[in-house]
């Protein structure tokens, strides 16, 4: 075996959680066909003893354990339906064989998913500075931003985004984060300083769970936050929207126990994304009563309470309640309005939903799927596109790229660089193709695309049209432009993709098959070994006659690289005529020409990228399920196990059966199953007595 499933199956030992689990109906089991196979094809190398291949002992799994763990369960039907397993240069298993263990195997998960019910638990979790950002936004219904946020790498200008038309614009006017301070100016809070950045998981994205904690020296950042947002000098009405209905004083002869009590409970619920309870209202009205009492004005005393509130942890953390009766359940109505709103539009939920939820009907399926379409031709959906695609497709990693001046001069212009308007490229698309509604294949091979004139430039001979002038540096005028050749088009063989996963000299067909396998397929390679030296930017002496592909020959060599290069080297040597700025290349420098050709899935053979994407497109079940993974991990804030892999397959089936259309998946995902519940694996594994 090799190092993809070393990733997968880090032991043979049953999970603690496993070993509480009853087996499901052995109608679900594989057959005897399960050890034929691994005897037959795995227990060579992977057999309990000393040092087995990997670390991985498959000699004693059978029909009768294999799910106890359905992590490693899952890793079986991977390797089986990837072919990684067994190697290619080892004697391969009849089809209908593995066909037919695969059929069984994903029963067999099915039956013990279905019976157990059992997700894993989203971590409490605080907001992320993303989040924080648009909930203070609308708590107050500010017209303004609370603090600049460099991690939106697609600014707007002139209002383009409009999903409630269903229609982007034939022309855009953007801008970008490395255009510098220029685009960083905005209306914003005066005196209010952003916390850090939150960092990315890895594989993953800005806002799971794990990487959310809230140090002492945070919490007490929060606390001075808080107040110097109500204190900003540009916190008055013009830009607070709550202003006459939270803020203004009564007039004198009204009941201000009674005013104070109705603002703050509507204010708290909003705040908290649930009801308040008695205490709690009690508490915060005190607060402000024992202000007035001290001759503290009513203005000033409420921006004290307000501030209090979003320095509060039950603004600032993102959880679940607790069902000790169960240890899995339904999410309630407030957690499913919560969920719903971080998800599509990065924020609390709006009155709309509290409403709903308040009348425990936002889970009926047609009420929700009402609020799904709302939410979804809502401009605040541009916040999903402003977090989603970029993390998604990795594309801060174009801001550190520097392609080499003196191999790439034209790459260079005044002081800036042609990455600030290639990262906008694969965001226009994927905002064309979720406001218009589009198949999501349209990410893989698009008939149209955005494009300024100075990227047009930079594609050179891939270029749609000629007749362009002008390098904008400011605000920056996409126009929409008919894919003639299928070489571009879609994520992944547009100049972002291409230069970011380039080194300064020269292509990285590694760098860009573990990007493809990450992004594309959701199953990112295990980083190579500590002791494998990097392959040098320029050809050794004696190596100037070797192609690229010849050259990282050598890595194939090594047991523990052979696995991982079978994987990933056919995805990465597929986008080869593509330079190290996206250019496109029919030869080296060296006058060789470029090897491009591979086969996809050990099944899919192309001899030109256009044969790629037709191979992807064979595959955009794959694709699909990769898509809803990385939503999915997105919308929960948590890594997926094998128990979500099971409704992976069902938003696929459905997915597909709606030809492929993007708000049908964004659909699916909502109306799933591990969206829809939340679980507590303490209590199953520690059951009451």
């Amino acid at each position: 075996m090799f190092c993809a499933l070393t990733v997968l199956l880090t032991t043979q030992a049953v999970s603690a959680s496993g070993s509480e689990r009853t087996a499901p109906d052995a109608s679900a089991k594989p057959s005897g066909t399960l050890e034929m196979v691994l005897q037959t094809h795995c227990v060579k190398c992977h057999s309990a003893g000393q040092d087995p291949e990997g670390d991985i002992a498959l000699s004693e799994i059978n029909a009768r354990n294999v799910a106890d763990d359905l992590d490693q369960l899952q890793s079986l039907i991977d390797v089986l339906d990837l072919e990684e397993m067994p190697p290619e240069d080892e004697t391969q298993s009849p089809a209908e064989t593995r066909r037919k263990l695969l059929a069984e195997l994903k029963a067999t998960l099915r039956g013990a998913v279905a019976h157990t019910r059992q997700y894993p638990r989203t971590p409490i979790r605080r907001m992320n500075r993303f989040q924080y950002n648009n909930a203070v936004v609308d708590l107050f219904d500010l017209n303004c931003t609370v603090f600049t946020l460099p991690e939106r790498m697609l600014r707007e200008h002139r209002g383009y985004f409009q999903p409630a038309s269903g229609k982007m614009p034939e022309e855009v006017f953007v801008g970008s984060r490395p255009l510098g301070k220029s685009q960083m100016i905005e209306p914003r809070l005066a005196g209010v300083a952003a916390f850090p950045q939150d960092l990315r998981a890895e594989h993953g994205y800005d806002n799971q769970a794990d990487h959310l904690s809230l140090s002492p020296l945070l919490m007490e950042s929060f606390l001075k936050l808080g107040q110097s947002i109500t204190e900003s000098p540009d916190f008055v009405p013009a830009n607070v929207g709550i202003w006459d209905s939270f803020f203004v004083a009564p007039t004198p002869e009204a009941d201000i126990d009674l005013i104070v009590r109705e603002r703050l409970k509507s204010f708290l619920t909003r705040a908290f994304r649930r009801s308040v309870d008695q205490s709690q209202l009690d508490r915060y009205s005190q607060y402000v009563l024992q202000n007035l009492e001290d001759g503290v004005a009513f203005p000033v005393a409420m921006r004290a309470v307000a501030a209090a509130t979003i320095s509060s942890p039950r603004f600032l953390y993102l959880y679940d309640s607790a069902d000790e009766s169960s240890s899995v359940a339904p999410v309630d109505d407030y957690e499913l309005a919560s969920r719903l709103s971080f998800f599509l539009w990065g924020s609390i939920p709006d009155q709309i939903l509290l409403e709903l939820a308040a009348k425990k009907r936002l889970h009926e399926k047609d009420v929700l799927n009402e609020q799904f379409e709302r939410m979804i031709r809502d401009r605040k959906l541009k916040r999903f596109c402003d977090s989603f695609p970029s993390q998604w497709l990795q594309l801060e990693r174009i801001i550190s790229s520097v392609p080499s001046p003196e191999d790439f001069p034209d790459f260079y212009f005044l002081k800036y660089r042609d990455s600030m308007h290639m990262m906008l490229e694969p965001l226009l698309l994927f905002e064309t193709v979720l406001i218009e509604n589009q198949p999501i294949t349209q990410l893989i091979d698009s008939d149209f695309t955005y494009r300024s004139d100075l990227l047009e430039d930079a594609y050179g001979d891939l270029a749609i049209q000629h007749d362009r002038n002008g390098r904008g540096v400011q605000v920056i005028r996409f126009r929409r432009l008919p894919i003639e050749d299928r070489r571009g088009g879609g994520v992944i063989t547009n100049a972002a993709v291409m230069t970011m996963t380039s080194g300064p000299e020269r292509t990285q067909p590694i760098t860009r098959g573990a990007w493809l396998a990450g992004v594309v397929f959701n199953n990112p390679p295990e980083p190579p070994p500590a002791d494998v030296p990097a392959l040098e930017e320029k050809p050794a002496e004696g190596e100037e006659h070797l192609t690229l592909r010849e050259r990282l020959s050598m890595h194939r060599k090594r047991s523990d690289c052979k696995g991982c290069h079978e994987q990933i080297d056919p995805l990465g040597f597929a986008l080869e005529n593509f330079n190290p700025v996206g250019v496109w290349r029919d030869q080296y420098e060296n006058g060789r020409d470029v090897d491009m050709a591979g086969t996809l899935f050990r099944k899919h053979r192309f001899e030109n990228v256009i044969e790629f994407k037709d191979a992807l497109l064979v595959e955009k079940d794959r694709f699909t399920e990769a898509l809803a993974g990385h939503l999915l991990s997105f919308a929960l804030a948590r890594p997926l196990s094998a128990a979500d892999r099971v409704a992976l397959d069902e938003i696929t089936a459905k997915v597909a059966s709606d030809e492929y259309k993007i708000h049908t998946l964004l659909r699916q995902v909502v109306l799933s199953e591990p969206f829809q519940t939340k679980s507590f694996p303490q209590i199953a594994s520690n059951p009451r007595p």
